[in-house]
């Protein structure tokens, strides 16, 4: 007879259901202000987004983690593939097209979930000893992190490129490092600055000297008249011109932090700013709070990376603080690849915290649904 095994729901993480439902159905209607036919597409992505939880939760991730690797040299190979088979966009190639279907794959996007597994997976079969990591363990997780990092920085996608290398050395930094590792790599990174600057492309050199002068580009000077105009309490949807009278530009995605505070002024932007700001304490408390379980360690402290990198690069951006890199809010800007992959990452987490006891993924005594 199959039974519901009242653990999964002792163990089962409401809070951070409870904080990502609601900035999913904000940013639909939000949406839906500037496109109906976008909030359409939104709402199908939440869609994809539920089947997609519920296949990641219920499947046995810790008794099939010998897939781990496969997974993540699957998609080393798409990104290699994207050299060779790649469709571009805007002088991109980031693309690969699935034949007789008319549907593309963003292989930098899949890569998310398969890099922060392959990392726990690292960690957990190589935890650190007493002082941290020392050169030979740094080196050897430290390539499953650069090898991503070039593949996507060349396609170019600086931007992704940079949020993988920042996760990635931020979760090897919770975990522990031998300090003199640290020191080494900042002293080599201050030396190479000017290298690394003079092989950028011109579009991103360009991003570059914008941020650094005095004027900035048009797309952040119309997000800044549109944070400006917000005042204290915002707008009314008719009064709110800069998005509706399309001088904002990508309102519903890259800039839509300009957009809440045009409609919903300074309060609003300081109640989304502190809605993320709990997800990301959440998140990056179950990481320290588990200190032997190093899979969920890995996966809950990258969410919370994930989440504060992508809101503070989207956030600085749009008021000028940071150059327009195309990095969006996270579940809340329009974009189905991204909602998606962040939706799969809570999946997992929660699979590894509701099904973390061995007894779950056997066949003994009375039988589970799993």
């Amino acid at each position: 007879m199959w039974k519901f095994d009242r653990r999964i729901l002792a163990h089962f993480d409401f809070i951070s259901i409870l904080l990502v439902i609601p900035l999913a159905l904000f940013s639909g209607y939000l949406i839906g202000e500037v496109s109906p036919r976008l909030e359409h597409k939104h709402n199908v992505y939440m869609g994809v987004s539920l089947i997609a939880f519920t296949l990641f939760f219920f499947f046995p991730l810790r008794r099939f983690s010998w897939l781990i690797p496969m997974f993540y040299w699957f998609n080393i190979i798409l990104l290699l593939a994207v050299e060779v088979f790649g469709h571009a966009r805007l002088g991109a190639k980031r693309w690969i097209e699935i034949p007789f279907i008319n549907f593309t794959i963003q292989p930098s996007e899949l890569m998310k979930p398969a890099f922060i597994l392959m990392l726990a997976y690292l960690i957990h079969r190589m935890p650190p000893p007493m002082g941290g990591y020392r050169l030979k363990e740094f080196a050897i997780i430290g390539f499953y992190i650069l090898l991503p990092f070039f593949l996507i920085a060349k396609e170019p996608d600086l931007g992704t490129a940079m949020v993988l290398l920042l996760l990635g050395f931020g979760v090897l930094f919770l975990v522990g490092v031998y300090w003199k590792i640290w020191a080494s790599i900042g002293v080599a990174l201050l030396l190479s600055a000017p290298l690394l600057y003079s092989n950028l492309h011109d579009y991103q050199k360009k991003r570059i000297t914008d941020f650094m002068s005095e004027k900035p580009s048009y797309h952040v000077q119309q997000s800044i008249i549109a944070i400006g105009s917000g005042g204290f309490l915002g707008k009314d949807k008719e009064d709110a011109t800069q998005t509706q009278m399309k001088f904002l530009p990508i309102a519903t995605s890259d800039f839509i932090f300009a957009y809440v505070v045009e409609r919903f002024g300074f309060l609003g932007a300081f109640v989304l700013i502190s809605w993320y700001a709990m997800l990301v304490l959440h998140m990056l408390s179950i990481g320290l709070w588990s200190k032997d379980d190093y899979y969920i360690k890995v996966v809950a402290s990258s969410i919370s990376f994930l989440i504060f990198i992508y809101m503070g690069v989207n956030i600085a951006m749009t008021i000028g603080f940071a150059p327009v890199v195309g990095v969006p809010l996270p579940m809340f800007s329009y974009g189905g690849s991204s909602f998606v992959n962040f939706i799969i990452l809570f999946a997992i987490l929660q699979n590894l915290l509701a099904f973390r006891f061995r007894d779950m993924y056997e066949n003994r005594g009375t039988k589970s649904f799993m």
